[in-house]
């Protein structure tokens, strides 16, 4: 049915989403490439929350695992029959839920790294000197001058914390359809009488009207 194909591409196309996420939070710990910054405790803060490694990462994982075994173990009566289906599929809509928090949670806080910037040494100091710039500082790369260690951090945070913003939406975009098509899956068998019904009544109508005249 085509509940389940919807199924297998959607889990299929999460898969590389959270290793998207999960990679860019890890170097995210690493700026400029050096281990010395994470040892020292002199990350950014938003980077410790680990939305794309908990987020993005693993909990959208686990939706994603039970969506595709889903699709692959035949369901909606193929196998299993319809009773399992709307299990499996009503299971898939709590999952996938799952996946919309994690992707939002992963949303959020690459957000509030993208608003509030890196955590970067300035004028000796470790400090987020674009805290309060109310991301101004993105459009005038003139002010990240001011950030002298790590080098280019600037450019480092933006970029991967835009990567993480665009995944997880893609997360929670892919995981909001399936909750849906979960619901049509759960209400297919129900869905296809009403649908034959209605053929039934149109054709009935057509038949009579013909011999009718009308």
């Amino acid at each position: 049915m085509c509940s389940g194909k919807c199924s297998r591409c959607i889990g299929t196309s999460l898969y590389p989403l959270v290793l998207i996420s999960i990679i860019c939070n890890i170097v995210l710990f690493f700026p400029g490439g050096d281990v010395k910054y994470a040892k020292d405790g002199h990350i950014t803060q938003e980077v410790r929350y680990m939305g794309g490694l908990i987020g993005g990462g693993f909990m959208v994982l686990i939706p994603a695992i039970y969506i595709n075994l889903t699709a692959e173990n035949g369901c909606c009566g193929i196998r299993f029959g319809v009773r399992h289906c709307r299990c499996s599929m009503f299971l898939s809509i709590l999952f996938a839920a799952t996946g919309v928090a994690g992707g939002l949670y992963s949303f959020i806080v690459a957000g509030l790294g993208v608003n509030y910037g890196p955590l970067c040494k300035d004028g000796g100091i470790w400090m987020t000197p674009f805290k309060n710039s109310n991301s101004t500082y993105l459009t005038d790369s003139k002010l990240w001058g001011v950030c002298t260690e790590p080098k280019n951090v600037v450019q480092f945070n933006i970029g991967l914390f835009l990567t993480l913003m665009a995944t997880s939406g893609l997360q929670v975009l892919l995981c909001a359809i399936q909750m849906i098509n979960g619901l049509f899956g759960c209400l297919s068998p129900h869905l296809c009488l009403i649908y034959s019904c209605c053929c039934l009544f149109f054709y009935l109508t057509g038949i009579i009207s013909s011999r009718s005249g009308w």
